[in-house]
């Protein structure tokens, strides 16, 4: 097991991740930009190390200042979190070679699977449906040829994409030879990287994703799945496990048939297989996120499996010590994200409490939100043995949660899951258009 690990992160995962590290023995260390030399992830890690000025360029992106900072002060292994640096198989290639571990997927299977056609292609030989889609198109010429194939409207998509970014319905030609430049450029300026690649548009649909777990062994466990229909501008809002639009027996066959998908890859440590849900019952698989989710909380308040504890392990090399007929999905688990609205100063916070109730952040009161970094504020979670009484502990815990100084989604948050669709489970992508 690691003696140090650098969590090369801010926020809520970050503290989420020392927090981890602290209950199992592991010293840390904690990486900042000028921004947040007051953060909480600063002030609870066993050593910490100013990486650079405010823009997450000049920091957190930064990858030779993080792996001299790990060098520096000894850590024998780096957990990226998720965005930023998790996804990114130069670094992962880069803390190798520096005889660090990557706590993730190894560098060439981060590499080949984060290319969505290429983990398309993988999953369809492993047996898994697919939506129709191309190979990555060279220029908007071929895109409009490949798009009267498929049949419009199409999803437009950033081959390295992710976060929301980089997609585009597109209804006919003459919107994709407009469009096709700009998520381009947007896919450049986001990940580095302009390849696009269409795909068939489901409709209706909903978002739903499976949890993994793997070991070196070869062992891999699916922790059931989780309902992400609840997005605005591709950004999820809302997630919850189980499913309500998954039957006792799709879960069974979806589950059984991402395993053995799973098992082809060589995969070793948590990931996360997305999937859309047709109004048939039909899943189509669309992506695999190798790291860890930002909803991850939900399926650890299900299971009572903690994630980050086990991506940990499997990195060390530790096995599973668990298997398949030993998770159990009881009950219900929601999750509600709280975002900001604007920059601002934390006046006064007051977090909900009580029996399986959660709230992940890296707030304090008098801590300063800044325009630099993603509006996340926190993640408010709460379990109950039916998803009747999770709905009615997630209405008492939004009411209760007070955020003062700083604008937020709370209120809104409290409306959409009072709204009738979401009460009788019958939302899909279409819930916050309508």
């Amino acid at each position: 097991m690691f003696s140090k690990i650098l969590i090369a992160n801010r926020g809520e995962i970050a503290v989420r991740i020392i927090r981890a590290c602290k209950e199992m023995g592991i010293a840390t260390v904690a990486v900042y930009s000028q921004a947040d030399e007051q953060a909480l992830h600063v002030a609870l890690a066993d050593e910490a190390i100013c990486i650079g000025k405010a823009e997450a360029s000049d920091s957190y992106l930064n990858e030779e200042r993080i792996i001299s900072a790990a060098l520096a002060t000894g850590a024998s292994a780096i957990h990226p979190g998720y965005g930023f640096l998790s996804e990114n198989a130069h670094f992962a290639l880069s803390c190798r070679k520096n005889g660090i571990v990557f706590i993730g997927p190894t560098p060439q299977n981060m590499e080949r699977l984060s290319d969505k056609a290429t983990i398309k292609a993988l999953m369809a030989a492993a047996g898994l449906p697919t939506i129709p889609g191309t190979d990555v198109l060279p220029d908007v010429d071929i895109a409009l040829t490949e798009a009267e194939k498929i049949g419009y409207p199409v999803m437009l998509k950033a081959r390295s994409g992710g976060g929301g970014r980089g997609i585009r319905l597109v209804e006919n030609a003459e919107q994709l030879r407009t469009l096709f430049p700009l998520a381009q450029a947007e896919s450049q300026a986001a990940f580095g990287d302009p390849g696009l690649y269409l795909e068939k548009y489901v409709f209706p649909a909903r978002h739903v994703e499976l949890q993994i777990i793997a070991d070196e062994a070869g062992n891999v466990v699916c922790l059931g799945d989780r309902d992400c229909s609840v997005q605005r501008r591709h950004q999820k809002l809302i997630e919850e496990t189980p499913s309500p639009g998954v039957s006792i027996n799709m879960r069974k066959s979806i589950i059984s048939m991402v395993i053995s998908a799973v098992r082809t890859l060589d995969y070793v440590g948590v990931g996360t297989l997305e999937f859309l849900l047709d109004a048939h019952g039909n899943f189509w698989f669309m992506e695999m996120n190798v790291r860890l989710q930002v909803e991850h909380t939900v399926t650890e308040m299900l299971t009572n499996i903690d994630l980050v504890k086990w991506q940990i392990r499997t990195a060390a090399g530790i096995p599973l010590n668990f298997t398949q007929e030993d998770i159990r999905f009881r009950g219900s688990a929601i999750e509600c994200r709280i975002n900001a609205r604007a920059p601002g100063i934390v006046e006064m916070l007051h977090v909900p409490g009580g029996p399986y109730v959660r709230f992940d952040t890296f707030l304090v009161s008098g801590c300063t939100i800044s325009p630099y970094y993603d509006s996340l504020l926190g993640k408010l979670i709460v379990y109950a043995g039916t998803r009747e009484e999770t709905l009615r502990k997630m209405r008492s815990a939004l009411c209760e949660l007070v955020v003062e100084g700083v604008p937020s989604n709370i209120q809104e948050q409290l409306e959409l899951i009072s709204d009738s669709r979401f009460i009788d489970g019958s939302y899909d992508l279409t819930f916050m258009e309508e």
